[in-house]
């Protein structure tokens, strides 16, 4: 009887699912971004709507955690795992937004595999995300949160020889401070899905 006026929150896992899946969306239109390497202004806009939407379903999550007194995963992992997600597409609306400030013509080689790495690893924290509602399969939500790690540490591989190759190609100084720029805040955004991960296999090893 006393279930019936217990509150069911899988709401949270909702949020969750919601904002990685917007994530993936922006993720994917900044891989287009790099691929095309014109249209930098209409492309940043779907991104900048992205965000926002993505700042939303954080803004609810955060404002339901307040509201709610029982939570199905500790109340400070929610708040982390949603914060920590919405970092991601901060970057992400960053690097779109720098390309329209900085009038970047054309797109190098470099910037299209890190974005695709960043894509990758958004890809794998869905999939961990989707796992967290229920965690019967913890070792596959494990390894989701590996792959992440495994892709940040190639996207560290990537910006340091993207950087060595900047500074040995190019001699416009201008540019340099430009694309390093560029290349440094892709990366970060694949370092913030190595924090996601690192959050969602915590909660597996309170929870599962």
């Amino acid at each position: 009887m006393l279930k019936r006026f217990m509150p069911r929150e899988t709401n949270f896992f909702d949020y969750f699912e919601r904002h990685a899946a917007a994530t993936v969306r922006g993720c994917r239109e900044l891989v287009e971004l790099t691929i095309a390497g014109t249209d930098f202004v209409a492309r940043a806009a779907r991104i900048k709507d992205i965000e926002h939407e993505a700042d939303s379903i954080t803004h609810d999550c955060v404002e339901a955690l307040h509201k709610t007194f029982i939570t199905p995963i500790d109340r400070d992992q929610i708040h982390m795992l949603i914060s920590h997600m919405d970092d991601i597409m901060d970057y992400v609306e960053t690097v779109s937004d720098l390309c329209v400030l900085y009038n970047v013509t054309g797109m190098t080689q470099d910037a299209r595999d890190l974005a695709a790495v960043l894509l990758d690893a958004t890809l794998h924290i869905e999939g961990a995300v989707k796992g967290l509602r229920d965690m019967k399969h913890a070792e596959t939500i494990s390894a989701a949160c590996i792959e992440v790690n495994r892709l940040e540490n190639a996207g560290d591989e990537l910006l340091r020889r993207a950087v060595a190759r900047l500074f040995d190609e190019e001699k416009d100084p201008v540019a340099i401070i430009k694309w390093k720029e560029l290349y440094e805040n892709l990366e970060i955004a694949t370092d913030r899905c190595e924090d996601v991960a690192n959050i969602i296999e915590g909660i597996v090893l309170e929870n599962a």
